[in-house]
């Protein structure tokens, strides 16, 4: 039969499943005693991609670890699939790749793909799996003498080989330039339009942006946003102010309305407004000398980190990670 396009990593899509993927009711979990979530609800429906959003120490992984049935809930109720992540056939059409994984060293990439692929009744054929992640020229290599980026690309592959309904994705791009770093994205969004559902947590924040079209902020093991990219703006309702100026940054750091300034080459200022027809009025009322105004809408990046800012309290709790 000739593939096409897109065929080697559509989903399996079983009858009679649920909307909702996996989901996480009032989930509390704590390490030595600190809270690393607290309270946490969220539902994935089928179909959806959502970015997972926040500073080291937000409670991301622990999440990400709860829904794989890696670890389990201090309180609240965890499920995937409709069943306990715990049960093995929960897990079944899953496909995972977390943030701290490795390969076995002394096997080599296609005998890991294969051993992979063995665990799956209708799994993607490897030599077109190699092909779209570019890794058929190394399939011969042992996966110990593999780049940080080969073996990144590598665990992905694996965690589409069976064809799975949900993706979750920890990280999935450290370690790889850019052009790797896109040619992967590219993969995951025919993923998606075959009707695969994702879940990505990333540092890169255009990466949230171009797999995304839902954004969960969490910090300090809360949910402290929830909506599209676009409503995640809102929310903070942040604008950039840009101009140049012989005067110092820091003058501007006192307005009221300012989330944050920053310098830029050529006396640029930046300042970001939670009112900038405000700012840019107190500019012209304080003759203020300023040349090349620009008043953009802020991107997801500035308005993650004004909402992480608002939504601060203690300090982000230890341990997620390492647990």
């Amino acid at each position: 039969m000739t593939s096409t396009p897109g065929s080697a990593i559509r989903p399996a899509s079983p009858a009679g499943t649920s909307d909702v993927l996996a989901a996480a009711r009032n989930v509390t979990k704590s390490y030595a005693g600190r809270n690393a979530l607290n309270g946490v609800s969220l539902d994935l429906r089928a179909g959806e991609a959502l970015g997972l959003l926040g500073p080291n120490g937000a409670g991301k992984s622990t999440l990400l670890n709860l829904l794989c049935g890696i670890r389990t809930p201090d309180a609240g109720t965890v499920e995937l699939f409709g069943r306990n992540p715990r049960e093995p056939s929960a897990r079944r059409h899953l496909g995972t790749t977390p943030q701290a994984t490795s390969v076995p060293p002394t096997l080599r990439v296609r005998e890991t793909v294969d051993f992979v692929a063995s665990h799956y009744e209708h799994p993607v054929p490897r030599a077109r799996l190699l092909e779209d992640f570019g890794l058929t020229h190394i399939a011969d290599k042992q996966c110990g003498g593999l780049s940080g980026g080969q073996q990144r690309r590598l665990l992905v592959a694996l965690a589409l080989v069976g064809r799975p309904r949900l993706v979750i994705l920890d990280e999935p791009t450290t370690g790889l330039d850019v052009e790797a770093r896109e040619t992967l994205w590219g993969h995951l969004a025919r993923y998606r339009r075959d009707g695969g559902t994702l879940l990505v947590t990333s540092h890169y924040l255009e990466e949230i942006q171009a797999l995304s079209g839902r954004v969960t902020v969490l910090n300090n093991g809360k949910v402290v946003a929830d909506g599209t990219v676009d409503q995640i703006r809102s929310r903070v309702s942040v604008s950039r102010v840009s101009f140049h100026t012989d005067l110092p940054p820091s003058l501007f750091e006192s307005l009221p309305e300012s989330a944050g300034v920053s310098a830029g080459g050529d006396n640029l200022v930046t300042v970001l407004s939670r009112d900038p027809d405000t700012t840019v009025r107190r500019l012209v009322r304080d003759n203020i000398p300023f040349s090349g105004l620009e008043v953009h809408t802020a991107s997801l990046e500035e308005a993650f980190l004004a909402l992480t800012h608002l939504s601060a309290g203690p300090e982000p709790t230890a341990g997620e990670e390492t647990p």
